[in-house]
Parts: structure tokens; sequence; C-alpha cells
């Protein structure tokens, strides 16, 4: 399997109540790097932005709030098949679904609330990572 990059959002539920850390250990403990990370608040426009693929969806505006409620914490993690590797971590966008020792299982609050987000694809990975980052601040 190759190497790729990945990008995690942690999400204003988590850093509202200062679980960073320990979704970065389960993280890290899976085996992912993090290469780049930055503290930001999403605007309602680089929200929109973000998710405009779901702009039609009914969750939309309620995605939007909730994304700039609060701080957000962007990474860029690296690993072996870190795209699948990112979304097994995280599980189920359900908590309720979601597998003991997840990311969302053990921090979300609902499926609302879940806690992180995590690129779906390599292809979707590169966009959203750009979307972020410059080349020059991800540290391999």
């Amino acid at each position: 399997m190759a190497v790729e990059r990945t990008l995690s959002i942690i999400k204003p539920d988590a850093t509202r109540r200062n679980i960073t850390g320990k979704i970065n250990a389960k993280l890290e403990e899976a085996g992912l790097r993090i290469v780049a990370q930055r503290r930001l608040r999403l605007s309602k426009t680089q929200a929109g932005a973000f998710y405009a693929v779901h702009k039609k969806r009914p969750f939309y505006k309620d995605l939007v709030k909730s994304m700039t409620s609060g701080p957000v914490v962007v990474q860029v993690l690296e690993g072996e098949g870190a795209v699948q590797k990112n979304r097994d971590v995280m599980g189920a966008t359900n908590p309720a679904n979601a597998a003991p020792g997840t990311i969302r299982k053990d921090f979300a609050e609902s499926i609302e609330a879940n806690s992180v987000h995590g690129s779906d694809s390599a292809e979707n990975a590169a966009q959203e990572i750009k979307f972020f980052f410059k080349k020059s601040e991800i540290v391999g």
C-alpha cells in the first residue's frame, strides 16, 4: 500500500471540549503522522465553500453553522493507506453505528457533532488539503 496524505478536521464540538490531544493520539496510534496542523476559526464563506458539494442537501446550513461555531484544527495526515486508515479510526458518521474504540464512538456527541471530518478518497484529499495548506506548510 502506498504512502498517502489525507485531510483531517477536528470539529468545534471537540475543540470546545479540549479533546484535540486525545483525538491526535488515536490518529498517531493508528500509524498516521501529522505533517501539517493549524487551529483556526472558519468563516461562513470558508465553511460554505469547503462543504459546497453538500449545498443542495438538507443538512448543509446546519453543517456550515456547526463548523463556524468555534475553532477547528485542520491537519494533514500521512501514512500507508492514510485515507482509509483515517476513516477507520474516525468510525461511522453516526456514532451510534461506530465501532468501539473509534474517535466517533468515544468522543462524538451526536451525528451532527461527531468530532471529526476526514477525506473520503485520495482525489478529495488532494483538493481538501489544497483548500487549507500551501505545499510549503506540509513538513513530511
